[in-house]
């Protein structure tokens, strides 16, 4: 590689790490074949976890850090004092067909600051994906969308990328108009809106358009948004706009801040617990109201999930019994995950569960026992226990250290 193009590339790479809204679920049914580079079928990015547990990589890259903007919270904002960099169509499309070749990545994911205009950007981040599949790659790409730029050329992005992202940065409109004034709230979600129509249409009409769907990330801690106001964001977002993921970034601590910005960085266990209960809202049933009245003020306990916090503040409703227990309290005992769940209910049928087929069904099994009955197991008074969270915690901890 020539050193004006590594040199591009350690600056480009680096300043796309803040953003953490890349991931390849969902995207499935192509293959590069004979003549064709890559493959999205059964395959992730980003360094993500696939279900099989396989990591998988991609080329996570912004087109420019330049940037028209002056968001308070982006170390790429017009004002900051950071080294320049702008790659070409060509130098992205050459970058990601050689590092695949050389077996480093299996896709893309390509963001940008605002160049010259949102249309301009946008449409040079389509370029890049159309130039790409004309070439044959056949691999996975995830498209920054700018919510400000033309739909049409939003559209056509959406026509080569795999998966389409547009970040909602703050939870609260308020919050962006303070610290992203050109940035506009109604704007962002009306782009999404639009994204959401254009995939449903390209599912109904059977033709291809982001077949991975939209995902979006929020900055925590930037702001004084509590943890409540986070995840009543996400639900809208999940609600509403139909998309894939909600990915949380603790806001870092960037050169020459404004003063604007909160002092301190908020820790970095607090991204852990929304992920924790933004999968509870997912997959688990619980609303942002339940999830909030485990923790205090609207702040999310950080000494323990948030799956725990609830069931510790609502133990009138444990234990519950395996064998007969609906699936919607099975859910809520901690240490029970949803596939475990599944495997319970299917069993029960055959035959009364004993402790030991519990433990066999769910690695999580020391964290259920207070909270669950089996053939052969009663927590007895266990679960009124008044130094049962301490007992938890501890255990928590010494599973972890």
């Amino acid at each position: 590689m020539e050193e004006g193009l590594a040199k591009k590339l350690k600056i480009l790479a680096d300043a796309a790490k803040y953003d953490a809204s890349c991931a390849s679920s969902g995207a499935r049914g192509r293959k590069g074949g004979k003549e064709g580079l890559g493959s999205t079928t059964g395959a992730g990015i980003c360094h993500a976890y696939t279900p099989d547990g396989r990591c998988v990589s991609l080329l996570k890259i912004l087109l420019t850090n330049y940037c028209l903007f002056d968001c308070a919270y982006c170390i790429n904002r017009r004002s900051s004092n950071v080294a320049r960099a702008r790659f070409s169509v060509a130098e992205v499309v050459t970058l990601t067909i050689e590092f695949y070749k050389r077996n480093y990545i299996e896709g893309l994911f390509l963001s940008s600051g605002i160049i010259k205009s949102p249309d301009y950007t946008m449409e040079q981040l389509m370029r890049v994906a159309k130039a790409l599949r004309d070439q044959g790659f056949a691999g996975y790409i995830h498209l920054k969308s700018i919510p400000e730029a033309s739909p049409w050329l939003i559209e056509q992005a959406g026509l080569y990328a795999d998966r389409m992202s547009i970040n909602l940065e703050l939870p609260k409109a308020e919050s962006l108009k303070t610290l992203a004034p050109e940035k506009n709230a109604a704007t962002i979600t009306g782009a999404m809106a639009q994204m959401k129509t254009r995939i449903i249409e390209a599912k109904e009409e059977r033709r291809r358009f982001a077949p991975a769907g939209q995902s979006t990330q929020v900055i925590v801690g930037a702001d004084d948004a509590s943890d409540e106001t986070v995840l009543t964001s996400s639900a809208v977002m999940y609600g509403d706009y139909k998309l894939r993921r909600v990915y949380y970034s603790a806001f870092s601590p960037i050169p020459d801040a404004s003063a604007l910005l909160a002092a301190k960085p908020p820790p970095l266990l607090r991204e852990n617990r929304l992920y924790q209960a933004d999968w509870l809202l997912r997959y688990y049933g619980f609303t942002v109201d339940e999830i909030a009245a485990g923790g205090t003020n609207g702040m999310l306990d950080l000494e323990i999930d948030p799956k725990l916090a609830w069931a510790l503040k609502h133990r009138a409703g444990f234990p519950v019994d395996v064998n007969s227990g609906p699936r919607e309290m099975l859910l809520r005992v901690p240490g029970l995950g949803a596939r475990a769940v599944d495997r319970i209910i299917a069993t029960r049928r055959h035959a009364r569960l004993r402790l030991a087929d519990v433990a066999r069904l769910s690695p999580g099994l020391r964290r259920a026992l207070p909270f669950l009955i089996t053939a052969d197991h009663s927590p007895a008074r266990l679960t009124d226990r008044a130094d049962l969270r301490q007992r938890l915690v501890h255990r928590q901890m010494s599973l972890f250290g």
